[in-house]
């Protein structure tokens, strides 16, 4: 018998529903973890460790998540008529997609709070798109 697998993905209708809420939570929760990681301290009992790759497997997972919604907005909801109006937009996706990159591959509150600046920017950016 073969195993049906799941399969995630965001409509390719297009069904005309974007937000920018997903990668926001996804990127304060990664520095929540970030935070969590640090305040632990030595990791001298199996409590600690446990929490550790918790927080740890948490924070690639919601890293993984900006990731995917900045893609979903870049590939699905932005046109060229946006690039008339922000000429460097795919410059910020793309630097924002390699900042979640760089956040699962440390444990850095600076590199974090970069990333959850270039979302907080970006959904800025798509807020002034949904009014025009």
């Amino acid at each position: 018998m073969k195993q049906i697998k799941s399969a995630y993905a965001h409509c390719d209708i297009p069904c005309g529903i974007y937000e920018t809420d997903t990668m926001s939570h996804s990127a304060e929760t990664c520095r929540r973890m970030i935070q969590k990681i640090t305040d632990l301290g030595e990791l001298d009992n199996i409590e600690k460790h446990n929490t550790f790759v918790r927080s740890v497997m948490n924070k690639e997972k919601h890293a993984q998540k900006v990731k995917r919604e900045l893609s979903i907005l870049w590939s699905d909801y932005f046109k060229p008529e946006h690039l008339e109006i922000y000429p460097d937009l795919h410059d910020r996706l793309w630097k924002a997609a390699k900042q979640a990159s760089t956040v699962k591959q440390t444990v850095s509150l600076e590199e974090t709070d970069k990333l959850v600046s270039m979302v907080h920017d970006i959904a800025h950016l798509f807020a002034d798109t949904k009014k025009a």
